[in-house]
């Protein structure tokens, strides 16, 4: 094992350009949590080769040539004798001990109880995100974002190409149960969805457990390839499910619905924000901080929208809706409304105005 550290000590990290990315790091110790291929090991990277050399010891711990048991024993002596400051582990895996260095960094799928790291979330790319990857900004920028979706990786394939590489990259980072309520998330995506109801349609075709499946759906929860979007006031009401990227609903089934999917991205933008936003029936997201109601409308028209409010206007008065904005493709425009302020705001804009 000594020698292994020894030649990942010496071997030089290699990163293609690095693209701007909202999250950074610090001179400070962190658990990088994200799906597989959001960007961790990138951002890692790019830190490190701002850094001396010889001051930092970086280690994936899927190198199948690592025994665990022998880089607990060996890697606290190697770190001191060589006076390594930062260390990263990515891939990190829990029987690894943790060792005292300046500076630790840990890179997993998983958030894990560790109070002393900071928490740094990293997500697929979001649109402003993706833009750093394009040559120009220009009317194609939003085809090409449906087209590619969020993964870095996506940008150096050929189209016939980008399918089929996802398809790979779930079923390594993922369990077979895992996989299989996934391919059905993203039949259901932007629609209500339950562990039981999953249950019920995959035990028509296999031999299932519920606790498996129910713990599965959690963990897909919890690393982040879903989300769940609560109804407002109705905590227990079934929710809705997104898909942590949009690319996976046409890499993960043949359901072509454009309106759902604008909807999952419209969900994607408010979530890496920070937004804390909910459903109601007939309302795509509620958000209470600001009071607002957004509409995932893509190809709507001010005909539409007055319809659309005359039937969510209970809902508008009972909450105290300041504003109602719905996003669409390329329309732009507003809506008289007593109660509030309605406007319609192409997603482009919608995404980067503020």
């Amino acid at each position: 094992m000594q020698n292994l550290l020894q030649e990942l000590y010496k071997t030089d990290i290699h990163l293609e350009k690095f693209h701007f990315r909202k999250a950074f790091i610090e001179n400070k110790s962190y658990q990088i949590n994200g799906i597989s291929q959001c960007g961790k090991s990138n951002l890692v990277k790019n830190y490190l080769l701002g850094l001396k050399k010889n001051s930092y010891l970086y280690i994936d711990c899927n190198d199948i040539r690592i025994d665990i048991d022998d880089l607990n024993a060996e890697l606290a002596r190697f770190c001191n004798l060589n006076k390594i400051d930062i260390l990263v582990l990515n891939n990190y895996k829990t029987e690894i001990k943790i060792v005292n260095v300046t500076q630790l960094i840990i890179c997993c799928e998983t958030h894990l109880k560790l109070d002393f790291l900071q928490t740094i979330t990293l997500y697929p790319l979001d649109y402003e995100e993706f833009l750093a990857y394009e040559h120009k900004y220009d009317s194609t920028a939003l085809n090409h974002f449906f087209q590619l979706g969020g993964f870095p990786s996506m940008h150096k394939l050929h189209n016939d190409e980008r399918n089929l590489h996802i398809q790979k990259i779930l079923k390594l980072s993922l369990d077979a149960m895992e996989f299989d309520i996934l391919v059905f998330c993203a039949k259901m995506m932007a629609q209500k969805l339950s562990p039981f109801s999953i249950y019920e349609r995959l035990k028509q075709s296999r031999k299932i457990s519920k606790d498996k499946l129910y713990k599965s759906f959690d963990t897909l929860h919890k690393k982040n390839y879903i989300h769940l979007l609560e109804k407002a006031n109705h905590p227990k009401a079934t929710k809705k499910v997104y898909l942590c990227d949009i690319s996976l609903k046409s890499a993960l089934s043949l359901d072509k619905h454009f309106g759902r999917l604008f909807e999952n991205m419209i969900y994607l933008e408010l979530l890496k924000s920070g937004v804390k936003s909910f459903y109601e029936d007939g309302i795509d997201f509620y958000l209470p901080s600001s009071d607002e109601v957004i509409l995932g409308m893509p190809f709507t028209d001010e005909r539409a929208l007055f319809k659309k409010m005359e039937a969510i206007e209970a809902f508008i008065f009972s909450y105290g809706i300041k504003k109602v904005t719905a996003v669409t493709m390329n329309t732009e425009g507003s809506v008289s409304h007593p109660f509030s302020k309605v406007e319609m705001l192409p997603f482009d804009i919608w995404v980067l105005g503020d």
